[in-house]
């Protein structure tokens, strides 16, 4: 089983770096951009992928956990903090060398918390809203667990809409570039950057961190834990069975919140920004659907599907109709294929066998 999941693994290694010999030999660069991002759109699916499917629990609120990463790294690396300095929370942070002074384009004095202690303090904060939202909601289920989670990210989308701080409308621009490790040798400094001169850096980068992201997930999921997640769907035989589903169910909400703040911090120092439009309900709505086309206890068909589909959808392929494509996908795969487009092996052996009576696949 670990020999057939590092197989696995290296084969999306080795997808990656094909994908990208084929685009530097077509001189189609310019799709490295979207594959980029479309590598970090597809963590934030495969994180609620395991929630849905293998903890049995729908979330229609992970827009809003991918704007809180976001946002909160946008705006601790472009607020100046240079008037709040003599503030002792600000002090405190200055000591332990989390701010970075500089100057802004006028040539002022600038002041603000460092990349990487922005992206710890804001997935901090993505993590603790789920574990304070997750204690109750995850209490119900069904649809009033799709309406509760429903109206968190409705009140996420509002307040960052609405909020100055973080830019109302017009959201957060000039985000600057994430060091994510200095110069190493003859390497350069490895850094997420939309800059075109590291479009080939920033592709890897993406799709390293979804790699290490799916194969932590693989890892939790063929683990004692992961037996116990699959065990929620039958709650009362998984109570019997010594399970505190409660604990399980809040855990891995907290860990799908958790793959969505990464992937909001990573975006918006790609993009060099972020707008309320991604904390909006139809994203929400698209994550889902993107779960569901995938298959909700297919990790692999969820990452393919989530990566290939948004890919689609970055480059402008549905048009204006871009969310009705994804509302009709999701109504579509519930209708006729609930396990997903992508089928396991012995979904596979089953329609054979339905397709052929009496024959062998």
């Amino acid at each position: 089983m670990r020999a057939r999941k590092t197989l696995a693994l290296a084969a999306l290694c080795l997808a990656a770096v094909v994908l990208h010999l084929l685009i530097a030999a077509t001189g189609t660069q310019f799709y490295l951009t979207q594959l980029t991002m479309a590598a970090y759109y597809g963590l934030v699916v495969i994180g609620l992928g395991t929630l849905m499917g293998y903890a049995g629990q729908i979330s229609l609120g992970h827009a809003g956990f991918f704007a809180i990463g976001g946002y909160l790294a946008a705006a601790l690396t472009t607020r100046n903090l240079q008037p709040f300095q003599d503030m002792p929370v600000v002090r405190l942070l200055d000591s332990l060398g989390l701010l970075a002074a500089g100057q802004d384009i006028s040539g002022a004095a600038l002041l603000t918390v460092t990349p990487w202690a922005a992206c710890a303090l804001a997935v901090t904060a993505a993590a603790l809203v789920a574990l304070v939202i997750g204690v109750p909601v995850l209490k119900l289920k069904g649809h009033y667990l799709a309406m509760a989670t429903l109206g968190f990210g409705t009140i996420v989308y509002r307040v960052f809409l609405a909020s100055p701080y973080f830019g109302e409308a017009d959201g957060i621009v000039e985000v600057p570039a994430f060091p994510l490790l200095p110069a190493l040798g003859g390497f350069g400094p490895v850094v997420v950057s939309g800059n075109a001169d590291q479009r080939v850096l920033n592709f890897y980068v993406a799709w390293g961190i979804l790699v290490l992201g799916a194969a932590l997930l693989l890892n939790l999921i063929g683990s004692r834990v992961g037996r116990a997640l699959r065990s929620l769907h039958s709650p009362e035989a998984a109570e019997a069975s010594g399970v505190a589903t409660a604990r399980c169910k809040l855990q891995v909400f907290v860990l799908s919140a958790v793959y969505a703040a990464v992937a909001g911090v990573m975006l918006a120092h790609f993009n060099g920004g972020i707008g309320p439009s991604e904390a909006s309900v139809m994203k929400s709505v698209r994550y889902v659907a993107l779960v569901a086309v995938g298959g909700m206890t297919n990790l692999w068909g969820t990452l393919i599907m989530g990566v290939g589909l948004t890919f689609l959808s970055l480059r402008g392929v549905f048009g204006v109709h871009d969310d009705m494509v994804f509302g009709a996908i999701l109504i579509a795969v519930m209708l006729f294929a609930p396990e997903g487009l992508v089928c396991s092996g012995s979904r596979v052996k089953e329609l054979v066998r339905r397709l052929v009576p009496g024959g062998r696949p």
